[in-house]
């Protein structure tokens, strides 16, 4: 398949059959589409999983160069044993209104360039507001609905291990 062009139907054919491959031959599909030579120490299911990433990139196009730059510059930071700065996704634009009823209660946070904005104040976070509105740690993100709550919290964020049943109280 060539870059650019883009048959559903096909790409799924030509990734299912590299489960069929044997190792010799998912490493000359490696080298046909990488370049180079397949490292010796990757698994079998991690080489079939890069090739298929990479004909699924070929076809339909691969990482935003910001993402590309954001992970160089992780990868450059731990072989040298640096922490690099790991910027988050954006998730909200400036100017975007965030809306949560807490306690019967609207509260509403505008997406500031450097912050957010709550009762006429600025604040570096999210969590800060969160905190200040419930008196408890939250994940202000979670807290606002901007990243959905981790399949294992309960009902107030807690992991399901920290929260004690009706049976156990």
């Amino acid at each position: 398949m060539m870059r650019g062009q883009f048959d559903e139907r096909a790409l799924e054919i030509e990734i299912a059959r590299l489960r069929d491959l044997e190792l010799p031959e998912l490493r000359a599909v490696w080298q046909k589409h990488y370049g180079s030579v397949a490292p010796k120490t990757v698994r079998r299911k991690i080489l079939l999983l890069s090739i298929a990433w990479r004909i699924q990139a070929d076809a339909l196009g691969g990482l935003k160069p910001a993402t590309r730059r954001q992970l160089r510059e992780v990868a450059e930071a731990a072989g040298t044993g640096a922490v690099a700065p790991v910027r988050a996704a954006a998730r909200t634009r400036a100017g975007t209104r965030l809306m949560r009823v807490w306690q019967g209660k609207t509260h509403t946070v505008t997406v500031l360039g450097d912050g957010f904005e709550w009762q006429g104040a600025r604040y570096r976070s999210l969590s800060q507001i969160a905190r200040l509105i419930t008196g408890t740690r939250w994940n202000g993100l979670v807290f606002f609905g901007v990243k959905p709550r981790s399949p294992d919290a309960g009902a107030k964020g807690q992991p399901k291990s920290a929260r004690r049943s009706a049976v156990d109280a």
